[in-house]
């Protein structure tokens, strides 16, 4: 018998307000981040504010994935509240073994209740914009079998988000660029835009100069990514940059007026220990 009460479980990288969680009953497991002091649960003990003093102060903290008992919390916290199914989106397996892990989870959870895990290819804005849409979708009725072997791949694969790197210090110290792009793009004022691969690894598409080249260019690399679709969600999200957050909005929905829904978030702490602060993203979904 297909589950009729489904649940939606995510992880902190999902970006998503404590607003947003509680008004669409989403469960969140924390992503776990190494500080000189002790480790901490993303989201619940620290976030990307706290990630941002500690860089600056010269730490570089380390993450790793959820504890094996957050993931049984959450689960056992959604038998209990009723649900007789799950539906969980998880960070980008090009990022994080985060998914592999939840997979498992689900495997071992098979007997008490069932749980279908996906791959966001994605993280943040996008990971957040599949989880919202399929709350919606949920609410309007939509069935156990149709949300996991149509509707969940489908909004993976059409959803799309970008966003700017204000510095790539971070980046380089992490391992992920060399010293020397590092420094030319800091000596330039470079900011690159990022992306997420097929595989689910992030990619630059963009390289502009200047916080207002950094907004629109945004909002072209999204409206191309909408195309010609009349349906669609948004999404923008800072990292460290709130005063930013309303010009990128004003500009996004003038160039794409038509949306169902647009959503806010504020980057976690686990991406932020990669790509510091000053950050800028916006998403699009297609849904038709």
């Amino acid at each position: 018998m297909c589950p009729q009460n489904i649940a939606l479980l995510t992880d902190s990288c999902a970006d998503l307000t404590p607003a947003l969680i509680q008004q669409n009953h989403i469960h969140v497991v924390p992503l776990r981040i190494l500080c000189t002091d002790g480790e901490y649960r993303d989201g619940v003990d620290i976030d990307g504010e706290g990630i941002y003093r500690r860089l600056r102060a010269g730490e570089l903290p380390q993450t790793s994935l959820p504890a094996a008992e957050d993931f049984g919390q959450a689960l056992r916290q959604i038998v209990a509240e009723g649900y007789d199914g799950v539906i969980a989106v998880m960070l980008s397996s090009g990022l994080s073994g985060t998914y592999n892990l939840a997979r498992v989870i689900a495997e071992e959870c098979r007997d008490r209740i069932p749980v279908r895990v996906f791959d966001s290819l994605s993280g943040s804005l996008g990971q957040g914009l599949t989880v919202l849409q399929l709350a919606e979708d949920i609410r309007s009725g939509m069935g156990w079998e149709e949300l996991t072997e149509r509707r969940a791949p489908q909004l993976i694969a059409a959803t799309t988000p970008f966003f700017s790197v204000d510095t790539l210090e971070y980046l380089q110290k992490g391992g992920r660029i060399g010293k020397v792009t590092a420094t030319a793009g800091a000596l330039l004022h470079i900011k690159p835009l990022l992306t997420f691969a097929p595989d689910g690894q992030l990619t630059s598409v963009a390289k502009v100069r200047g916080r207002p080249q950094v907004m629109d260019k945004l909002v072209e690399l999204t409206v191309k990514a909408c195309g010609p679709h009349r349906r669609y969600n948004l999404a923008i999200a800072h990292g460290g940059a709130p005063e930013y957050l309303d010009t990128l909005r004003q500009k996004l929905t003038a160039a794409l007026p038509a949306y169902d829904h647009i959503w806010e978030g504020q980057i976690d702490g686990t991406l932020s220990v990669y790509i510091g602060d000053g950050i800028l993203g916006a998403a699009v979904q297609v849904l038709d």
